[in-house]
């Protein structure tokens, strides 16, 4: 064999070498931060699964001998269950679900007309504003949660400002009854239905479903809407910064006015920013937790549950391991359901010909 015949497999081997040892040091890199997540994720991840599918106590190892196997049951005990477990789970989901329906739009409209206020050059001193639209997101959930129960308590700042205006000022958070219900309790309706009242969904009839969050929990919705606004804003600000004005001029030459360039253009370009506010915005109302621990703890009468103080509560008080465990589990497929329905809804679909004719303007179509 040739000098130059074996050239080229000994350029192919020198190569393959070089993969190998980069690959390897790769491996290396990164193996601490794999053994950092093994260990603190992985493995509780595994272990709590293990608790959600046993009839565990809490007390020694969940693997020991006297541990046993009960299957589904913790998660047939708060979905299917005619008892407590079951309405206080479909209590928690309820309250819960009017937090993400009115907490994730409310604050991603708010955020991105925030990012576009801040980042238009007729706004003075964008610096300060940026600053204190974002000052709320640093401070201390616990002591926001403290200054906003006492501003919607009896002597707080709220009701004092009901009362000067000659509105009457009760305890506001003691009221059980869901914003709606106090709608239709004010124009004489208190009771829903037949079809309403005599079927039921996780022990809670859906009269109870549509009823709206309490003003407890509404108290919450602005908090964390004022908390998370913010941070928000500077995701949606770094995305607008990163579109070319050579974008924006162009469509200013077609002859589209604002509206149609924030439409058609702007937004469509903050698809890869918005899929992130939803999911991080989703993900955090679910998971709400420290706020409920220090305002309410559920009350009152469990209008403020969330599933997240509910696996606490099942697990560290009542010591039902199990079923909080379960609960924990349950959350966790919501949160991946939902997540992957809004990947499918915001994903990038072809633009017929027929809709493109529809974004362009008026003048230059065909």
């Amino acid at each position: 064999m040739t000098a130059t015949a074996t050239a080229p497999r000994r350029a192919r081997n020198t190569r393959s070498g070089i993969r190998r040892g980069e690959a390897l040091a790769g491996w290396v890199f990164t193996l601490p931060v794999i053994l950092i997540l093994g260990v603190f994720l992985l493995i509780p991840v595994v272990m709590a699964l293990w608790v959600s599918v046993s009839d565990w106590s809490g007390r020694g190892s969940p693997f020991s001998s006297n541990v046993g196997f009960v299957g589904l049951q913790n998660y047939a005990a708060v979905t299917t269950g005619d008892g407590l477990a079951t309405r206080d789970f479909g209590t928690a989901m309820r309250n819960n679900t009017w937090y993400v329906l009115l907490v994730v739009p409310l604050q991603t409209a708010l955020s991105l007309f925030l990012a576009v206020l801040v980042n238009g050059a007729i706004l003075r001193g964008r610096g300060f504003f940026r600053t204190a639209f974002y000052f709320p997101s640093v401070t201390a959930s616990v002591a926001i949660t403290v200054l906003f129960i006492f501003l919607f308590s009896t002597s707080g700042v709220v009701n004092e400002i009901l009362g000067a205006i000659g509105i009457a000022g009760p305890n506001w958070l003691a009221d059980p009854r869901g914003l709606l219900h106090i709608l239709f309790g004010a124009v004489g309706i208190t009771d829903g239905p037949a079809a309403l009242t005599q079927n039921d969904f996780l022990g809670l009839s859906w009269w109870n479903w549509i009823a709206g969050p309490s003003v407890a929990m509404t108290v919450f919705i602005i908090m964390a809407i004022f908390t998370t606004s913010g941070t928000f804003m500077l995701l949606f600000l770094a995305a607008l910064q990163n579109i070319s004005p050579e974008v924006q001029e162009a469509a200013m030459v077609d002859g589209a006015n604002a509206w149609q360039r924030f439409w058609r253009v702007t937004l469509p370009q903050l698809k890869p920013a918005l899929f992130t506010v939803l999911t991080l915005g989703l993900i955090g109302c679910w998971q709400v937790f420290d706020q409920i621990y220090t305002g309410t703890k559920g009350q009152p009468a469990k209008t403020t549950l969330t599933p997240a103080y509910l696996s606490y509560d099942a697990s560290f008080l009542d010591q039902d391991w199990g079923q909080g465990a379960a609960i924990a589990f349950i959350l966790f497929a919501i949160i991946v359901l939902l997540t992957l329905f809004q990947r499918w809804a915001l994903r990038d679909r072809p633009v017929s010909a027929r809709r493109a004719r529809q974004y362009q303007p008026k003048e230059t179509r065909p």
